[in-house]
């Protein structure tokens, strides 16, 4: 079996901590790792870590096989890259093609596809439920892990399985996929004890997907005989549509297996709840916190102190540029924000102060007309590209580590409390030759100081011109 993990996706519902620049998967909720290995880790126990891979777009590329790479360096390649979007049913189309031509999969080879941003305990659990879902895939059915509700939840769509279970033990056949409910309806599903939360994950063989894309989804079935650079060429006239609507919903070999585990999408921060333990008083906290008769009430800093007195049922987030205040229930309103944010042009629906790149990160300290100052953190033996900027000098104080510099040409070591000087549209790179993490204070100045004034000549991560 090939697990395959989702992470295109660039769902802002937890802003202000998500943004598209840095999506849901790739940050730290719980603990000392992100969404997106914690999902490896998972995987890890029921298939060998070679055989997951992950499907992204060139954006999240580097932050994809930098999480892959804490893993295990020996996956960090294991990437699919879509040219674009399309929703969930190309994606597994284009999945299905890749492992056939790159890894020379047979029809009867069984993929797991699950979201890149879920939390799920216990892992032992969560192996046997896969394995399940592999045997019952091969019997012919296309399964999908329904979790068993806990509570009238309008958030989530809903499956309600029908008749008994099927010879291999635990699945079902699906009766009815069933939309996101009102509160009343919920009740009701919840009260039924046949209907489940929609997961987001199924299983099945390659040969049976490429039968129901043929009976269901022409328009992706005809792109399926072209050669794998032709359909990625050609991904962008691919229709934009779900797997369910496409084809979960009218297939008769949709099956769910029913699963009874610690789930969570983290879908709005009214669920944080589920993932960390309140304490006491009903409050989750996150970050330096100081709460005085709080109760209730989510909480989450970066780097200030945070200190509340009597205050209940309200949620609280707060990041270096951006602070949320929220009453408990009304978070699924974040989206409103964001719209307005985006509307506006905002920077903070887009951008963390601190950037990442595939050679290490920058974090914005302070900026103003015509200046920007900058912390710079190069990983050892990486680079940043040969490049030039025609409207700005910067000014590089090392404060940690050696760099290695090449400006206009001529190439030297500098070390801790040393410095150099770049000038307006002179080529130069910088580079850290040591073992440990090279910190510098980077100072811009000229009439435009924008992250697009950058000409590249050589780039060792492949990017062009940005």
């Amino acid at each position: 079996m090939k697990a395959v993990i989702l992470a295109g996706g660039s769902g802002t519902r937890l802003w202000p901590v998500s943004r598209y620049g840095l999506p849901k998967q790739f940050i730290k909720l719980n603990g000392g790792k992100s969404l997106l290995c914690q999902t490896v880790e998972r995987l890890a126990a029921v298939v060998p870590l070679h055989d997951i891979y992950v499907i992204t777009n060139e954006d999240y590329r580097f932050h994809v096989q930098a999480d892959l790479r804490s893993v295990s360096p020996t996956i960090e390649n294991n990437v699919i890259l879509e040219p674009v979007g399309r929703n969930t049913a190309p994606a597994i189309a284009l999945v299905m093609k890749y492992c056939q031509e790159k890894l020379k999969c047979a029809k009867d080879e069984v993929i797991f596809i699950c979201p890149s941003d879920h939390i799920i305990e216990p892992i032992e659990k969560f192996a046997r439920y896969a394995r399940q879902a592999e045997t019952a895939a091969k019997a012919g059915s296309i399964v999908t892990f329904g979790i068993k509700p806990s509570r009238p939840e309008t958030g989530y769509g809903y499956i309600k399985k029908g008749g008994k279970p099927s010879a291999d033990g635990g699945v079902f056949k699906v009766e009815k996929f069933a939309e996101k409910p009102d509160l009343k309806t919920a009740g009701k599903y919840l009260a039924d004890g046949n209907y489940y939360w929609n997961s987001g994950m199924f299983a099945f063989t390659i040969g049976t997907m490429l039968a129901e894309f043929k009976a269901y989804a022409p328009e992706i079935s005809r792109k399926m005989p072209q050669k794998l650079a032709k359909m990625t060429a050609d991904f962008k006239n691919m229709p934009s549509i779900s797997i369910d609507y496409a084809v979960m919903e009218k297939s008769r070999k949709a099956a769910v297996l029913p699963i009874d585990i610690l789930w969570s999408d983290v879908g709005s921060w009214d669920s944080l709840d589920e993932v960390i333990k309140p304490d006491g008083d009903g409050n989750v906290k996150v970050g330096d916190i100081l709460a005085l008769d709080t109760k209730r009430t989510i909480m989450m800093g970066e780097k200030r102190l945070i200190s509340t007195i009597g205050l209940k049922d309200l949620i609280i987030i707060d990041t270096t540029d951006a602070l949320l205040i929220a009453r408990r229930g009304q978070a699924q309103r974040v989206k409103e924000v964001v719209d307005i944010l985006k509307e506006r042009k905002r920077k903070e629906v887009v951008e963390h102060i601190t950037t990442y790149r595939p050679w290490g990160s920058y974090t914005i300290l302070e900026e103003g007309p015509r200046y920007k100052i900058k912390r710079i953190v190069v990983k050892p033996s990486q680079k940043l590209s040969h490049q030039l900027h025609y409207h700005r000098s910067e000014h590089w104080i090392i404060v940690r580590g050696t760099a290695k510099v090449t400006v206009g040409g001529k190439a030297s070591i500098i070390h801790e409390n040393e410095s150099t000087y770049v000038p307006k549209s002179t080529e130069h790179r910088l580079e850290n030759p040591g073992k440990v993490p090279l910190e510098m204070i980077e100072v811009q100045n000229g009439e435009y100081v924008g992250e697009d004034d950058i000409v590249r000549f050589n780039d060792i991560y492949g990017r062009g011109k940005k």
